[in-house]
């Protein structure tokens, strides 16, 4: 049985977003929304512990996504 190993040496370098500085001086890097989903959704699942690290972070989304996601948080709750 042959047995074949494969080097991760990271991700291309096309797929890297640019990092940029936003208004505030700090660095941003703009990616989709499905792109971190996945990511986030198992790091939840796993309880990574690194996600504390980024609890008081702020994240800015769009003002649609605000939307749907306070409606989903207000018809959620028990008893609406």
């Amino acid at each position: 049985m042959n047995t074949h190993l494969k080097i991760y040496r990271g991700p291309v370098e096309n797929d890297i977003p640019v990092a940029t500085k936003n208004e505030a001086g700090d660095d941003s890097v703009t990616v989709s929304f499905g792109e971190v989903l996945p990511l986030i959704v198992d790091a939840v699942m796993s309880e990574r512990t690194w996600l504390s690290d980024f609890e008081v972070d702020d994240i800015t989304i769009s003002r649609d996504l605000y939307e749907v996601l306070s409606a989903y948080q207000y018809f959620r709750r028990p008893g609406a």
